[in-house]
């Protein structure tokens, strides 16, 4: 562990597109972790992160995940403090070659296996069941076609309208702001895509999911990186708010309780359904930063 925020090491060259992604991606981290920190400087605790570096080129993938582990890693950042109970912010930046049945499930890598990828990935479970569960998620592939994706969901256990309209009206500013179309498309798709089938429910409120938002050119990468860049801004601006709102609301052992019921669920979802975890672990991802999206705690009746 360390209190400096590192960055990960990547042992092969990147082209411009790729270096300004992954620059964005360091630099959104950095941004998000100092603001969580300082909220719980606000509630009169010392937390802050610890960062561990992973090596994707030594920790590698099992025999036949990739015929090319070309390396690279990211760092997983964690903190537990007196107002986020766990908070994992992951960065990493990896490339090389999909295993073969896994690759014609990916984007444009069904005929070449060959990919590239960098991102930024953070889950926070909360102390006081007032206060949401948040997942955010963007990201830059390269395969045959590169795109961007992404997006951010508030999952709270005991939800309030006044943080849901929040949450949302911010998200749908920045969609708005790069296409009209683009909220209502990313609303309805995280809508489906947050949804527990076998359960008949949806993970939480909601916000927005997109993938494959091609670059195909570099008016589109600059086109789709400016939104992509938006929805990191958007977030900070979302977020912080309604924690520094609800951090001090009293409850109940029975608000508790079901916290923990609907933390089962967001495990249940993540093991279950999740593609990024699925992502992570046939990529050769570090084990720890693939899971850190699990909660410290959860039950189920």
């Amino acid at each position: 562990m360390t209190a400096s925020n590192p960055i990960p090491a990547v042992p092969f060259a990147l082209d411009a597109r790729q270096q300004a992604a992954r620059n964005w991606f360091e630099s959104l981290r950095d941004r998000i972790c100092a603001e969580f920190e300082a909220i719980e400087r606000e509630a009169g605790s010392d937390a802050r992160f610890d960062y561990t570096a992973w090596d994707r080129e030594a920790e590698g993938q099992a025999p036949g995940e990739g015929a090319n582990n070309q390396g690279g890693g990211g760092v997983r950042g964690v903190m537990k403090g007196k107002v986020f109970e766990k908070v994992g912010v992951n960065i990493s930046t990896v490339g090389g070659e999909f295993a073969p049945g896994f690759a014609q499930t990916i984007h444009g890598a069904a005929d070449n296996p060959a990919f590239f990828a960098t991102g930024i990935s953070l889950v926070a479970h909360m102390a006081n069941p007032h206060v949401p569960a948040v997942h955010m998620n963007t990201r830059y592939l390269v395969t045959t076609k590169s795109w961007f994706g992404g997006g951010a969901d508030l999952n709270p256990p005991l939800p309030h309208a006044e943080d849901t309209e929040h949450f949302h009206g911010v998200l749908k500013a920045a969609c708005d702001a790069h296409d009209p179309d683009y909220h209502a498309r990313f609303k309805a798709w995280a809508d489906e895509y947050f949804f527990i089938p076998h359960r008949g429910v949806h993970r939480g409120v909601g916000g927005i999911f997109y993938d494959h938002l091609e670059c195909a050119d570099d008016a589109a990468f600059d086109a789709h990186f400016a939104f992509t860049r938006a929805v990191g801004d958007a977030f900070l601006n979302a977020f912080p708010p309604i924690v520094r709102r609800r951090m001090e609301d009293a409850w109940s052992e029975a608000d508790y309780r079901t916290m923990l019921e609907w933390r089962g669920r967001y495990a249940e979802f993540n093991l279950v359904h999740d593609r990024g975890t699925l992502f992570g672990l046939k990529t050769g991802g570090n084990i720890d930063a693939i899971l850190m999206s699990l909660p410290p705690m959860a039950s189920w009746s």
